[in-house]
């Protein structure tokens, strides 16, 4: 997602220095931008499963008016037919009638039109009363889904003020000391972790086939730009960058990297493999992809393509191997 940690002080020219603050200003901006762009993911997938929610309920809703419509037809010529037959006294009819057995056929189709009307008004209650519900139920996601909608824009009006004011400050800084941010690892030197040796041949096997085919969907990803809010093909953020590594594995992975790291058994980081997802930070702010050798492929912040980065760059919440 978006974090951008400034180079660790020894890598960044001496000359530099005095701008140290400045890096530490926009890192923190990148920081507070990628916590507001993973709740705007979460913001857009709730509103996306409530749109689905709404569409299927006002379907549901016609077809049951409809089926309502049918049934007051129904019933309105059942009526009509006991009108046009019964304003006359049964006995009286019969003495009068023409055909006196023609009369108790119908008299007796009358009887059973009766028992066949009342078992139509029991369903048409029944449908009323449905329908009432679903309205009320369908209102009620209406009304979730406006809030969560604004929710979107709330999120998404945090993410551009950060960023914007994170730009601002990068426009400020020198040329040479812009391009060594640009350069650098997200690790600032103050958040490392002391890591095992995963520089060896330890943790160069996928553990798995799928997993296998994550990291070589997020290879094929290298270079492309972070957008945030993004799932791919053409942009991603950190945690659109892992569910659509894995989609491509055939598995669907949660939307944020806060619900990514319950997505499967977590591990110590002396066990990690390829594949696996790196979380970082107490929020579980950011995600990326151990690839082995001490490596992980992330979308690290905005004007920063996919790349590789060090897996200690940040410090590390938990490891997840869905």
């Amino acid at each position: 997602m978006l974090s951008a940690a400034a180079a660790a002080l020894g890598a960044v020219p001496a000359h530099a220095a005095p701008h140290s603050d400045t890096r530490a200003e926009v890192d923190r901006l990148y920081q507070e931008a990628e916590q507001a762009t993973q709740a705007f993911d979460k913001a857009q997938e709730r509103a996306d499963a409530l749109r689905h929610e709404v569409q299927g309920a006002q379907d549901l809703i016609a077809r049951q008016q409809q089926h309502i419509n049918t049934l007051r037809e129904q019933l309105g010529s059942l009526a009509g037919a006991q009108y046009r037959s019964g304003a006359i006294d049964p006995t009286v009819a019969l003495l009068f009638s023409a055909d006196p057995a023609g009369y108790l056929d119908k008299a007796t189709t009358l009887d059973r039109i009766s028992v066949q009307q009342a078992g139509q008004l029991r369903e048409l209650q029944s449908a009323l009363r449905e329908l009432a519900q679903q309205r009320a139920e369908t209102a009620g996601k209406l009304a979730a889904l406006d809030k969560s909608r604004k929710a979107v824009a709330a999120h998404k009006r945090t993410v551009e003020k950060k960023l914007a004011k994170a730009r601002q400050l990068l426009n400020a800084m020198p040329a040479h000391d812009r391009a060594a941010f640009d350069r650098a690892s997200r690790d600032d030197g103050s958040g490392r972790v002391d890591l095992p040796d995963l520089t060896g041949v330890f943790g160069s096997e996928a553990p798995d086939a799928r997993a296998a085919a994550a990291v070589a969907a997020a290879r094929s990803a290298l270079g492309r730009p972070y957008v945030w809010g993004a799932s791919g093909p053409a942009g991603f953020d950190c945690s659109g960058l892992m569910q659509w590594s894995y989609a491509h594995a055939g598995m669907e992975l949660p939307r944020t990297s806060q619900e990514q790291r319950f997505a499967g058994r977590q591990i110590p980081l002396s066990a990690a493999r390829p594949g696996d997802l790196v979380v970082y930070r107490s929020d579980a702010s950011h995600v990326g992809m151990y690839v082995g050798n001490g490596q992980v492929i992330h979308a690290p912040y905005p004007g920063a393509a996919v790349r590789y980065d060090p897996v200690g760059m940040m410090p590390i919440s938990s490891v997840t191997r869905p």
